[in-house]
């Protein structure tokens, strides 16, 4: 016997969230499959908002910071990343769709419990996508893990942070210090 799981497309998911089907259940939808999040401990939820707050400080009417919110992507993926770094186009976002990858500046997951979900698999899913730049707070060591330049659904670069002034890709007149992100 041979055993086929049902895969979903990004219509289908919305379609189940505009009838309340997640209401109650914390998922996302990563390569047509639902992907249960789990919750946020007190760590993940300050370091996150704070950097969501420094980013927007740093780069005021540049980028739009979203927390916690849909972009969508073509490999039947709707991850919800702690904070995207998107394109500032506000109406769009309300009224038409979630950020595209080319909307997509970068990407910061933090991770405590999702961290391997968040190294491999979501790694794979933003590369395949190319998102030019996807960076983790492992929340267990207190560093930044830096992936950047997607080539055929991998990432070719990979740096590990936990001092110092980084710049992104997209904005490099920006200078973020590190440890505003993981302490």
């Amino acid at each position: 016997m041979t055993i086929s799981t049902l895969k979903w497309t990004i219509d289908h998911y919305h379609q189940a969230i505009e009838a309340g089907v997640f209401d109650n259940v914390r998922v996302e939808l990563l390569d047509g499959e639902l992907v249960e999040m789990p919750p946020e401990g007190l760590p993940h939820a300050s370091l996150s908002g704070d950097a969501g707050d420094y980013l927007r400080d740093r780069l005021g009417n540049r980028a739009k910071i979203r927390e916690g919110h849909p972009i969508t992507l073509p490999n039947n993926s709707e991850p919800e990343p702690d904070l995207a770094i998107v394109q500032p186009l506000t109406e769009i976002y309300r009224t038409e769709h979630h950020p595209y990858p080319e909307n997509v500046f970068w990407l910061i997951e933090y991770s405590e419990s999702s961290l391997e979900k968040d190294l491999k698999l979501k790694t794979r899913i933003y590369a395949e996508a190319n998102i030019a730049e996807y960076w983790v707070v492992n929340l267990k060591k207190r560093e930044l893990i830096v992936f950047r330049d997607p080539v055929d659904g991998e990432y070719q670069t990979r740096s590990t942070l936990t001092s110092g002034m980084i710049r992104p890709l997209s904005f490099p007149d920006i200078e973020i210090e590190v440890t505003r992100l993981i302490q």
